[in-house]
């Protein structure tokens, strides 16, 4: 089988599953760098199935969407990296689908922002649409706060930055829990502890192995089907009324779960592009 990984910076879990690809026989692995690609949309790169490594989402959407004609499997699905790819929309389908998730509200300009601020009551949480590893959020604490954090976001170029992605913030334990899925299946669970309120392994998050529980489980697999499954990383945080789903990766970074647990992600990855 001709599989293809699509990146535009090899980090530690590329590098993992070049790795894995290449101890197995049935697979021709193909590099595919992004920032050289050039596609149609009658190409199908020469190979058989496409796995996502690649950063931005955005670039990822718009190769998997040439591919849509072709024969090529891709992991993820298109659905599910617009979905995923963007917190808005991810918000609004973990809730179409009743999966407990913090209460969200969506503005466009710093005035109505403000408003939708006053209105969730502070703190609450203000972060971009796109994006990762704890960049560019912001807990806000008060008016002062939101006026000068919603002045500095409006003057940033990107389009995204016109929308104000706005999320009730929740008291929660030193950690968090991210949870791998494949599909329907949790492979592993781990805690990603920091004495910050962002526990992002990037920020220097320490992790430990989460055992899961049949209400973890639960709740993985509802978030997984909600937005259309594959092979995806789930963000889930304790409160006192059980958990809610935080956020959901798609192009799943398991280099901190490595540190916690004694599953071969890699390995599980590749075997999932092998199937079917």
């Amino acid at each position: 089988m001709n599989i293809g990984i699509l990146f535009s910076k090899i980090r530690v879990e590329e590098k993992l599953l070049i790795e894995e690809m290449k101890k197995r026989r049935n697979v021709t692995l193909k590099l595919i760098d992004s920032r050289k690609l050039i596609i149609n949309p009658e190409d199908n790169l020469g190979i058989d199935v496409l796995l996502d490594r690649e950063i931005a989402s955005s670039k990822a959407l718009h190769v998997v969407e040439m591919l849509k004609n072709s024969t090529v499997r891709c992991i993820n699905s298109y659905d599910v990296i617009r979905i995923c790819g963007d917190k808005v929309f991810t918000s609004r389908w973990l809730s179409k689908k009743g999966v407990p998730t913090p209460r969200i509200k969506v503005a466009f300009t710093k005035e109505s922002a403000l408003e939708a601020i006053e209105e969730m009551g502070y703190p609450v949480v203000l972060k971009p649409v796109d994006g990762s590893w704890g960049r560019l959020i912001a807990k806000i604490e008060n008016k002062n706060s939101a006026l000068a954090i919603l002045e500095h976001k409006s003057y940033l170029s990107s389009f995204y930055h016109s929308i104000f992605y706005l999320q009730e913030y929740i008291n929660k334990p030193d950690r968090d829990i991210r949870v791998l899925m494949i599909d329907d299946e949790p492979i592993c669970a781990s805690y990603r502890k920091s004495s910050d309120w962002l526990t992002n392994v990037s920020k220097g998050a320490t992790t430990e192995e989460c055992i899961i529980t049949p209400e973890l489980e639960k709740i993985s697999i509802m978030a997984s089907r909600a937005v259309g499954g594959g092979a995806l990383a789930i963000d889930i945080m304790e409160t006192s009324d059980g958990f809610t789903v935080n956020e959901i990766n798609c192009s799943m970074e398991f280099k901190g779960s490595m540190h916690a647990v004694k599953t071969n992600i890699p390995a599980i990855i590749v075997d999932y592009c092998l199937k079917n």
